[in-house]
């Protein structure tokens, strides 16, 4: 049976944090220390470790292997700093998404790392607290897997109503699991990709194909996919690639995008991403700090990510919703200076009107707009210019 949807999605992303998420946040970090303890003689040493292991998540990629993790040392650089910032992320992305979950459903979580999703979700949704799920949290390093079902029971609580099951193996062996209401993955196919160089396409789009038949095997007719990526070029792509390998098995694409046709911002040479920015004022300080001190300041946070069900064909209307994918920019035009990029089952919008007016609208935000018959194309990229 399919969800039925009777409106446009007109979800505004990334809110600011409500007091009880940031006070979670900030407690999280002492939680760790005290789980986790590190002897004072290992401490002066934590921002060292933590530079290196970004190295190694980053440009030194090739010289990692699978169990990287397992290293004590990256292991607890990882849950004092990785950890706490892609909570930040989905924490400002996850509270007004709409996952479908209800009492007695399941979510299957694929490359779980230290339980970052379920911790998430457990902070920054509390309308969900109190249902019984059941989390397949499905990871190759069985060591971080037993860290973050550790720390979640001690943050949640040992009488928590949720159901936490830990698999290690990879993202195949899922496939032989019962279908799940909610499927997600969160830095997974970042992973996976790694070795892909970016000039060839053809691999990410098949390595893209192959995850979305996984991901359709693993969820329920009427249940959501979530993906969650870095926002960085080639996770952009991967996620272009995904929507539409998605919509060949059912799930169209519910949030970001506002329509269902093709992807405007697809990656791939000099071709622009789909990728959201916001700021980290409201991360908890002790993290900033540490960020500082390992020589990773963080002033903005990014990701790319998708939320897909089996929903039918939008309603057309005269009005079409555009989301903003951009901050503000400089333009050349004679009549405003300024202007932003946006998503429209039109294609790349470039919003413009008075800087004041365009500050209105946050990287993330969804707004209607009726076409005037006036519309031109912007000479520099191609895209349809509206104005607001």
């Amino acid at each position: 049976m399919k969800t039925e949807r009777n409106d446009i999605p007109n979800v505004s992303l990334f809110p600011p944090l409500e007091p009880d998420i940031r006070r979670s946040l900030e407690s999280i970090l002492a939680l760790i220390d005290q789980v986790f303890p590190i002897p004072r003689r290992f401490r002066a040493g934590l921002p060292k470790d933590i530079a290196e292991l970004s190295r190694l998540l980053t440009s030194n990629q090739g010289d990692r292997n699978e169990s990287y993790l397992s290293k004590p040392s990256f292991l607890s650089g990882y849950l004092r700093y990785f950890l706490p910032w892609n909570l930040y992320r989905l924490c400002r992305l996850l509270p007004p998404l709409s996952l479908n979950v209800e009492s007695g459903g399941t979510i299957t979580d694929l490359g779980s790392g230290p339980l970052t999703f379920p911790l998430a979700l457990w902070i920054s949704r509390p309308d969900l607290r109190k249902l019984p799920l059941e989390f397949r949290c499905i990871d190759r390093t069985g060591s971080v897997l037993d860290a973050g079902k550790k720390l979640f029971y001690a943050f949640a609580g040992g009488d928590a109503p949720w159901r936490i099951k830990t698999i290690r193996g990879s993202l195949e062996n899922a496939v032989k699991g019962t279908k799940a209401d909610l499927v997600s993955a969160v830095n997974v196919f970042n992973e996976l990709f790694r070795g892909i160089p970016h000039a060839d396409q053809r691999s990410l789009t098949d390595l893209a194909g192959k995850q979305a038949r996984i991901l359709s095997k693993l969820t329920a007719e009427s249940g959501s996919i979530l993906v969650v990526e870095p926002g960085v070029p080639q996770s952009g792509e991967i996620i272009t690639a995904l929507r539409g390998d998605l919509l060949l098995y059912g799930y169209a694409p519910e949030l970001p995008c506002p329509h269902k046709g093709l992807c405007p911002f697809p990656g791939g040479g000099k071709t622009k991403w789909c990728h959201f920015a916001f700021d980290t004022r409201q991360a908890p300080p002790a993290l900033l700090k540490l960020s500082a001190a390992a020589g990773l300041p963080k002033e903005r946070a990014t990701l790319s990510f998708l939320l897909a069900r089996t929903i039918p064909e939008y309603p057309k209307k005269n009005a079409f919703p555009i989301r903003i994918v951009s901050d503000i920019f400089p333009i050349s035009s004679k009549k405003f200076r300024y202007g932003r990029y946006g998503c429209s089952g039109l294609g790349i919008i470039l919003v413009t009107g008075p800087q004041k007016t365009l500050g209105k609208h946050e990287s993330g935000g969804v707004f209607m707009y009726t076409p005037t018959g006036q519309e031109q194309r912007d000479p520099k990229s191609g895209a349809l210019t509206v104005v607001i």
